[in-house]
């Protein structure tokens, strides 16, 4: 096995277009895994972490640029985009431990596509970009696109995620991220759900995207999340609760998911229902905060 360390997109490029049998990688904790267990078996590894634009966090005018290969504790320390993200934050602060945050990146946490990753339903809530490189040059697609099912990505050969693009939100929007698992710290989420909100200043929805991890083969989008909260009050004690059992029910609509040692079929949609509910609260609350709603 070989191991090559490019210092740009553009070399990087050329290494797996001169190398058959390559593989990228970010922070390796997913790869050096699957090498252990046999399940994978790459001639050459191109290590991505020392190319400046796939380990950077910038605010960009009005978007987030996220590196790739950033180490997830990178974003979880950035006060900024904890401030903007706290979803999202949220999500990448649970990847592993602390020593794995130190390798761990939303690039990684996306292509080894877990329906269970943890980082997935907040960037899909956000709707996020990735920027792709290849043999073709580059292309962006959305984050929701780049999962085929468990282990499966959408990328042609050759192709490697660069950067996401993620719009800050204005100060009547926030986001959540939750999960269910059987223990409370270093397990893989029977259920995660994650959620865009924004409020008016009464408190009432003006637009809701939620996301649903480890229901299906891939993070799913809920299509009846706007609808159902649609003008609906979603702030303070008396929230309105027929828009949020329609929630709910929505998000179970599109669960399809398996039964395994962590979680049936069934407990596994009613945790979706329930974590839909949780996590557009949670971001209304955390928008009504930004923006003074009543």
């Amino acid at each position: 096995m070989r191991y090559l360390s490019p210092t740009s997109v553009d070399e990087a490029v050329a290494m797996l277009g001169a190398e058959p049998g390559s593989r990228v990688f970010a922070g390796a904790t997913d790869v050096i895994p699957q090498m252990r267990s046999g399940r994978t078996n790459p001639q050459v590894l191109v290590d991505l972490k020392k190319i400046e634009r796939l380990i950077a966090v910038e605010l960009k005018g009005d978007t987030w640029v996220v590196g790739a290969a950033t180490p997830t504790i990178r974003l979880t320390a950035n006060a900024d985009f904890v401030a903007d993200l706290p979803g999202l934050a949220h999500g990448a602060g649970l990847i592993g431990s602390d020593q794995v945050q130190a390798r761990s990146s939303l690039g990684g946490n996306l292509c080894n596509a877990s329906p269970a990753a943890d980082s997935v339903p907040a960037m899909v809530a956000n709707s996020a970009r990735a920027v792709v490189a290849g043999p073709a040059g580059e292309r962006t697609v959305a984050v929701a696109d780049i999962p085929a099912g468990p282990g499966r990505t959408t990328l042609g050969p050759g192709e490697f995620v660069v950067e996401f693009h993620i719009d800050r939100p204005d100060q009547s929007t926030s986001d959540s991220y939750q999960r269910v698992t059987p223990r409370t710290e270093m397990d893989i989420a029977i259920v995660g759900g994650g959620a865009r909100v924004s409020v008016d200043a009464e408190g009432r929805c003006t637009a809701a995207t939620v996301a649903l991890g480890a229901v299906a083969p891939t993070v799913v989008l809920v299509p009846g999340a706007a609808e159902a909260l649609a003008g609906a009050i979603v702030v303070g004690d008396d929230p309105d609760q027929a828009a949020l059992d329609a929630l709910a029910e929505a998000a179970r609509s599109v669960c399809a998911p398996i039964d395994d040692m962590r979680g049936t079929i069934a407990y596994r949609t009613h945790v979706a229902g329930v974590l839909a509910r949780r996590t557009v609260l949670e971001a209304a609350r955390r928008a009504a905060t930004k923006g003074g709603a009543r």
